[in-house]
């Protein structure tokens, strides 16, 4: 299962009920953030997930709305008693700016490393998640996220009882340890079926549409994409700054084969959202409009059938 917030989703500068972009992620008790902007660690002392259970943050790139909340961020992990590490990773160049806008931050009590992703991007593991990182077109670095939860495969009890498995040992073996009984070991794929559809997540804001998009949302139980503009006369305007309109998001989600379309990173010109949703509904029907304090719970699948999704919002936000 994996537990998502949207902390926040203006884009370029806030607004009263609109912070910018962040969204928290949260796999069996462990955390992440995608994005860092201003108005984060509001968000989360709103939400009340916690601080000390993230492990890190990935950055889509390195414009202000996307990474200005990232100092006060670290400040809130300190004096919520960090001592792990806090793993950021990012495009290139991403140590130049995380060291620029820690020049207010005093020296922590836990380390902070650094991953700096090549222009291709690349896989990497955070909180259990398979992250593919790829680029999109955003007339600069800039990353999507397709972020994949596993699942093993049915354990099977005949199998541990036939290999003499004590049953005290066998929910080691379900979580993917190899156990010993007596004088041999027995391996999780020894007691296990194949592996089982997981669960997959796309975010990605601050782009044109573009291949590298439309193949790594391809087939995700949830896009999570920017909708800029929702009005077909920003076209201009979105071609200029490497922006998507609704309409552009659902098309991409469509092609791409996704289950569920969330729209995010709305411009300050669009006082309410869903107000535009029927053009994105036209060709993606069921697209939601994104709000700052919504909740997105993704449960494993039933066979061969899609993650199941629950939306809900944080009361007191």
């Amino acid at each position: 299962m994996i537990d998502l917030c949207l902390l926040g989703t203006g884009g370029t500068l806030p607004m009263p009920d609109r912070a910018l972009s962040a969204l928290y992620v949260r796999v069996n008790g462990r955390a992440m953030l995608i994005d860092c902007g201003e108005g984060t660690q509001v968000g989360i002392r709103r939400l009340g997930w916690g601080f000390r259970c993230l492990e890190g943050a990935v950055l889509t790139h390195f414009h202000g709305d996307h990474v200005t909340g990232l100092a006060g961020l670290l400040l809130s992990l300190e004096k919520a008693g960090k001592e792990d590490v806090f793993d950021i990773y990012g495009p290139m160049g991403l140590k130049r700016v995380v060291e620029g806008l820690c020049v207010i931050v005093p020296k922590l009590s836990y380390p902070v490393r650094l991953h700096e992703l090549p222009a291709a991007g690349e896989r990497f593991e955070m909180i259990g998640l398979q992250i593919r990182a790829f680029p999109v077109d955003h007339g600069m670095p800039c990353f999507g996220y397709r972020l994949e939860l596993p699942r093993a495969g049915a354990f099977d009890p005949e199998k541990a009882r036939a290999l003499k498995v004590p049953v005290q040992e066998w929910k080691r073996l379900q979580a993917g340890e190899t156990v010993r009984v007596g004088l041999h070991t027995v391996r999780p794929e020894q007691v296990l079926g194949p592996d089982r559809k997981g669960i997959s997540l796309v975010f990605s804001t601050d782009t044109r549409p573009c291949e590298t998009l439309c193949k790594y949302t391809s087939g995700a139980d949830l896009a999570i994409l920017e909708g800029m503009y929702a009005e077909e006369e920003k076209m201009p305007l979105a071609i200029k700054n490497h922006h998507m309109l609704f309409r552009e998001a659902a098309e991409i989600a469509r092609e791409a084969g996704a289950e569920r379309l969330v729209l995010t990173h709305f411009s300050t010109s669009l006082d309410e959202p869903e107000a535009g949703l029927h053009a994105a509904e036209a060709v993606f029907p069921g697209t939601v409009a994104g709000t700052d304090g919504m909740t997105i719970r993704l449960k494993y699948p039933a066979g061969r059938e899609p993650a199941s999704l629950e939306i809900g919002r944080i009361e007191d936000w």
